[in-house]
Formats: structure tokens, C-alpha cells, sequence
């Protein structure tokens, strides 16, 4: 089912930095830093509050760190969990040949059965989102609901979102020739220069990844190798029936714009719901994460 897109009125936007989201991160000393052994690797989480469960999924070359805002902002009301996904920040790579969002969510469900979490609220971005919807559809019962923030996902694109999946393809095998601090650059300006302000806060995301372990280069081409191969895959958007809230950041380009715009369509057994994130690209969380925990907390108001 679906429902018209609207902006609820908008809270101040504000200007973060990455010494902003890694000082929130650091200062929360009630936050249970811990690892689950989940499908042969030890994956890193990050855990605070009680109540019901929300549990936070990052975009691609990030990690947990990246969600530190909404940790601070829900952690006194619910139980809030954000962990570093396979390839990424401190749980890092595997010996497995290639990695697809079945095995994400394979490995979110391990996660979540050795924290005892059930029927959380899933919060992905961008590759997240891909991996909170990979999971939604098969485990639709263990979803109490989705809020998918410029997500990647399997709404046709025509050759434009083919160019651009081929695109990050390229670049993830590119740090054997450019380091991998300037290959991340590059990805920023490259996107800048084909969509001004997609980039968003572009020096605060590149400090943020700058921060984590950087990753290897065979986990970097598995990573977007499973990211890029999802809207290929053989993903059942019928089986989703979680209520869904779909958020992009307004300045980002057609296809990913579309990507996620499409989800209130194809996701037909889901009452979906569609909001920007202004003042934002693909990057809304960071770009201006007062708007997007403003999202987040609405809707989990309307989540029995």
C-alpha cells in the first residue's frame, strides 16, 4: 500500500562535523561496547538503553560511528544497537570469496539472536538500507518496521543507475593504484562534479571514514561488489510487509533519487511512507542527522 509523500515540519538543520559525531560517540559512557560471534567473523556493536529495539545499519565504507547522533538521541527511550557490518570499522573481513545482502542479513541475524533482540525497527542507509530491506523480506515476521535513509534498492533505473553502479564498482578497485584516502576523495568529487551538493558534508563524512580502520582492498571490491549486485538480485520486494519510512536527502541526483521515491511502489505489500531530508545528499545522516532522528522518532511513534 502507500501513502502521499510529505514533509512534516522541519526542525533546525544544523552543521555537523565529524569531531561532532566522534565526540558524541566517545562521551557516551553508558554505550556496551562489545563483539558477537556471527557467522565465523566477530562482529563489533555498540548497544545502550532499554525498551523497544532499533537497531542501526551504516552505509558502505563506513561504520557505526556514523550513526553516534542517534545513539545519544535514543538510547534513554529504547534499546538502540549500531554495529560495524562485515568488511567495515572494527569487525572487518572474512575469507569469503564474495559477499551478497543475503549474507548481510545472515549475519544481522546472527547478531541479533546473540543480543536477544527481536522485532526491532530496522534503520538502514544506503548500503544499510539495502540490507535492512534484504532482511525485512526474509524474516518479515522479526521486522517491527523499516526507515530506509538513501537506500540502495532494486527500483528500475534504466542505464543511468546501471552508469552509476558501475561507477562505484570501478572505484572500489581503484585503491591498488590510488591510496585509499585519496580514492575516497575522489569518489566525493566525482559525485560532486556529476550532481552539485550530492556530496553533502563531504569533509565531515571523509574525516569520519578517515577515522576507522581503512579497509582492504579485497573486502573494498566484496563490499561494493554486494552493494552494486543488489539491484540485480533476485530480492522479493513482495515479501516486505513492514511498515516503511523512505528518507533521502532533497539534493541528491535522479537515479538514486528515484531509488528511493520507487520503494512506494514496489514494496506492495508495506504501508511505505516518503520524506526528504533537506539541506541533504546521499549522505542525509550525516549531512543533517537533526532531521533525520527527527524522521526516525516519528516514526517510531506511530509503531505499535
Amino acid at each position: 500500500m502507500q501513502h502521499a509523500s510529505t514533509d512534516a515540519g522541519e526542525p533546525a538543520t544544523v552543521d555537523p562535523t565529524a569531531g561532532s559525531f566522534l565526540e558524541t560517540f566517545e562521551r557516551l559512557e553508558d554505550l556496551e561496547r562489545g563483539t558477537a560471534r556471527t557467522n565465523g567473523l566477530d562482529t563489533r556493536y555498540y548497544r545502550r538503553g532499554s525498551g523497544r529495539p532499533v537497531v542501526f545499519v551504516h552505509p558502505m565504507g563506513m561504520s557505526a560511528t556514523v550513526w553516534a547522533q542517534q545513539l545519544d538521541a535514543f538510547g534513554d527511550a529504547f534499546d538502540v544497537v549500531a554495529y560495524d557490518t562485515r568488511g567495515h570499522g572494527h569487525t572487518g573481513g572474512s575469507q569469503r570469496e564474495s559477499y551478497t545482502m543475503e549474507l548481510y542479513a545472515l549475519d544481522l541475524r546472527a547478531l541479533l539472536a546473540a543480543l536477544d533482540v527481536s522485532q526491532p525497527v530496522l534503520v538502514g542507509a544506503s548500503m544499510g538500507g539495502a540490507i535492512a530491506q534484504q532482511y525485512a523480506a526474509m524474516y518479515p515476521d522479526d521486522v517491527a518496521g523499516l526507515v530506509l535513509v538513501d537506500p540502495v534498492s532494486t527500483v528500475p533505473v534504466g542505464w543511468r543507475g546501471r552508469a552509476a553502479m558501475g561507477f562505484v564498482t570501478l572505484l572500489s578497485r581503484l585503491d591498488r593504484i590510488v591510496s585509499y584516502d585519496a580514492l575516497n576523495r575522489l569518489q566525493i568529487r566525482a559525485y560532486e562534479t556529476l550532481a552539485p551538493g550530492s556530496a553533502g558534508n563531504a569533509d565531515a563524512i571523509l574525516e569520519l571514514v578517515a577515522a576507522d580502520p581503512p579497509i582492504a582492498h579485497d573486502e573494498l571490491v566484496k563490499v561494493a561488489d554486494a552493494t552494486t549486485g543488489f539491484p540485480r538480485s533476485d530480492f522479493d520486494p513482495t515479501a516486505v510487509t513492514a511498515p516503511t519510512l523512505v528518507c533521502y536527502g532533497d539534493a541528491i541526483p535522479g537515479t538514486l533519487a528515484t531509488m528511493a521515491t520507487g520503494l512506494q511502489t514496489l514494496l506492495v505489500n508495506a504501508d511505505v511512507d516518503v520524506v526528504t531530508v533537506p539541506d541533504a545528499g546521499h549522505g542525509s545522516v550525516v549531512d543533517n542527522p537533526a532531521v533525520v532522528t527527527d524522521r526516525v522518532r516519528a516514526f517510531l511513534d506511530t509503531v505499535a
